[in-house]
């Protein structure tokens, strides 16, 4: 029996044409999931750069967006980035109470552009480095990391100015000038040729004070008989004792002595004195006398010590220094 094989090019019979079609390879399930997986990836936003370099300071080379194939547009994500980032601003003042402790500070938080700003002027003294200063680049930031310090003032100097011009019995004048003479220093040669010639008068030593206050001590409750200037310089006063047949002997005064006192507190470090002449000054009334002194430009003297505490500063920091106050930072 002979067996014929129908050739591909032959027609197809009637019941063939009537079954389902055939697909080479059928579809299996994971290979929908491969291809529904292809189309959601199609249709997810990418996120794409736009470069920004050169177009204006501040910019980053590049910002982020997202691109919406499906909607053909682009979705900003800056201000997302922006809510997410941490708060990492350092801000805010440091008030430090020494010299030394202000440049240690400074130096642990300067970068390039920060800068000091200087206050030199009584009653406020004080130095301001902002850390975070408009930088040499002239970009802008924020101003708001600040070290401080307001040269706290010693007892000692505030004991002096406080006591500036103020009138003094003479039990009271002479217990200052023994309580007070760590604080009394000798002239020096300059200061001697410049103030003698000045005033008129004869600079004391601190022990021609001393010996001063304790000769006053000695006409306690003694009436003035009389005061004359010599030619030295002196001032010559003379008592009467309460006793009819007595007379006080007279007291030789100098004219000026020097103050020599440290200004701002420093901590550990040896402290930085300021020298100020005082004019010794007295009034006599009904023959009772009141004594108090005069500093002599004691402010000018203070501007002197600050300006080269914010010299030193700036040279310890290696920071520019400006006397002045900085911008009010932003709120």
């Amino acid at each position: 029996m002979t067996q014929t094989t129908p050739r591909e090019d032959a027609p197809l019979e009637p019941a063939a044409l009537l079954a389902p079609p055939t697909f080479l390879g059928a579809l299996e399930g994971a290979t929908v999931e491969a291809v529904a997986q292809l189309a959601r990836e199609a249709s997810k936003p990418e996120v794409l750069q736009i470069p920004t370099k050169g177009l204006g300071r501040g910019l980053p080379d590049t910002v982020p967006f997202l691109w919406d194939r499906h909607a053909q547009k682009a979705i900003p994500v800056v201000k997302e980035i922006l809510d997410a980032r941490p708060p990492l601003e350092r801000m805010g003042s440091a008030a430090v109470t020494t010299l030394d402790s202000f440049i240690k500070l400074v130096d642990r938080h300067k970068d390039e552009g920060s800068a000091i700003f200087a206050r030199t002027s009584w009653p406020q003294p004080s130095l301001t480095a902002v850390i975070d200063y408009h930088d040499t680049a002239r970009v802008a930031r924020h101003c708001r990391h600040r070290v401080v310090y307001d040269f706290p003032l010693t007892e000692e100097f505030k004991t002096w100015v406080e006591g500036d011009g103020r009138k003094l019995t003479q039990v009271e004048f002479a217990a200052f000038l023994e309580d007070h003479s760590a604080e009394l220093a000798a002239p020096l040669d300059g200061e001697k040729a410049e103030f003698e010639a000045l005033f008129k008068a004869r600079f004391a030593s601190p022990a021609e004070l001393i010996d001063l206050s304790r000769s006053l001590e000695i006409h306690e409750g003694a009436k003035v008989k009389q005061a004359v200037r010599l030619q030295t310089g002196e001032r010559q006063v003379v008592f009467t004792t309460e006793h009819m047949d007595a007379n006080g002997e007279p007291v030789d005064i100098p004219g000026i002595f020097m103050v020599s006192v440290p200004p701002f507190l420093s901590g550990e470090a040896e402290p930085e004195r300021v020298r100020i002449p005082a004019r010794i000054r007295y009034r006599i009334t009904g023959g009772a006398i009141a004594w108090f002194y005069d500093l002599y430009r004691w402010e000018f003297f203070l501007r002197e010590r600050v300006q080269r505490d914010a010299a030193f500063a700036a040279k310890a920091t290696e920071l520019p220094c400006y006397e002045g106050s900085p911008e009010t930072p932003p709120a």
